[in-house]
């Protein structure tokens, strides 16, 4: 039987700060998360709520000084294109069957 306590930890070791990389990430993947349920979303006002989560990751990308790169800036553009589209298409589809 292993009667040796576990080593103390202080909270730096709990909780390292988080790099240049962790940032770049976490923005691309809350972007990402948006955009699918963006795609799953079925009324205008949960697109619009998506669209504009979206088009705050990409705000939050322009911060200078933040460590973020600008291979993440334009992987946040691209997906904001795409996003605009597809809300824009959904709007368009909506639109033409009230009309009918």
């Amino acid at each position: 039987m292993n009667t040796n306590p576990l080593p103390k930890r202080n909270d730096n070791d709990r909780f390292p700060l988080l790099s240049d990389t962790n940032i770049n990430t976490i923005l691309m993947n809350g972007a990402k998360i948006a955009l699918s349920k963006l795609r799953r979303a079925s009324s205008f006002d949960a697109r619009l709520y998506y669209y504009a989560e979206i088009g705050v990751f990409l705000e939050v990308s322009l911060s200078r000084g933040a460590g973020i790169t600008d291979e993440t800036r334009r992987r946040l553009e691209a997906l904001h294109r795409e996003a605009t589209y597809l809300h824009m298409q959904a709007n368009k589809e909506d639109n033409a069957v009230a009309d009918v």
